[in-house]
C-alpha cells in the first residue's frame, strides 16, 4: 500500500523550504535536488531564493547571482531580493550595480532601513561621499542584524577619501 507522501506532489514552496535543511548540514547536492525537483512541478521564487542560498553558502557568487536574477524575474516587487542581489554583487566587489540594486528595492519599500542603509554603504565605498556615511550612521543602530551592520560599516570606511573623524564614528557604531 502506497505511503501519502508518495501519492502526491509536495508544493514546490515546501520543496524548496526543505532545501534549507540539507544546506545548513553541507549537503548541497541534495538541497539541489530538492530545488529540482520543486522546479519540475512549477517554477516559484522560493525555489530561486533556496538555489541563491545555496551557491552562496558554497562561495560561488557568481552562481548565487544568477541564480537571485532569476528569483527577480518570478517575484520582481520584492524588495528583500533586490537587496540580496545588491549584497552579492557588492561582495564581488561590485559597488555601482549594487547601488543601482538598492535603488530598484526602494521604489517597492522606501522606508525599509535594511535597503537605506545598504544604498548609504554602497554609494559611500562608491564614491567618499561623506554625507552618505553620515546617512549609515543615522541608519545603523536601527538595523537589526549586528553582523550585516557591522559589514556594511565596514564597506562604507573602506571608501576613499573620507573625513578621519567620520570614519571614527562609524566605527564606534560597528562596535555598540
Amino acid at each position: 500500500m502506497p505511503s501519502t507522501w508518495s501519492e502526491r506532489s509536495p508544493a514546490p514552496e515546501s520543496l524548496a523550504a526543505m532545501a534549507r535543511l540539507p544546506r545548513a548540514c553541507g549537503r548541497y547536492e541534495l538541497s539541489f535536488a530538492l530545488c529540482d525537483r520543486a522546479d519540475a512541478t512549477d517554477r516559484v521564487m522560493w525555489t530561486a531564493l533556496a538555489r541563491a542560498a545555496t551557491w552562496r553558502v558554497m562561495g560561488d557568487l557568481d552562481q548565487a547571482a544568477a541564480a537571485f536574477e532569476d528569483a527577480l524575474r518570478l517575484d520582481p516587487a520584492n524588495w528583500s531580493l533586490y537587496l540580496d542581489l545588491a549584497d552579492v554583487r557588492a561582495e564581488q566587489g561590485d559597488f555601482a550595480t549594487a547601488v543601482g540594486l538598492v535603488e530598484r528595492g526602494l521604489a517597492h519599500a522606501p522606508h525599509e532601513v535594511s535597503l537605506r542603509a545598504a544604498g548609504a554603504a554602497y554609494r559611500t565605498r562608491l564614491s567618499g561621499s561623506s554625507d552618505d556615511l553620515r546617512a549609515l550612521i543615522v541608519l545603523a543602530p536601527e538595523l537589526a542584524n549586528i553582523t550585516y551592520r557591522k559589514l556594511l560599516i565596514d564597506y562604507a570606511c573602506a571608501g576613499t577619501g573620507l573625513p578621519r573623524g567620520l570614519v571614527a564614528k562609524a566605527r564606534r557604531i560597528r562596535e555598540n
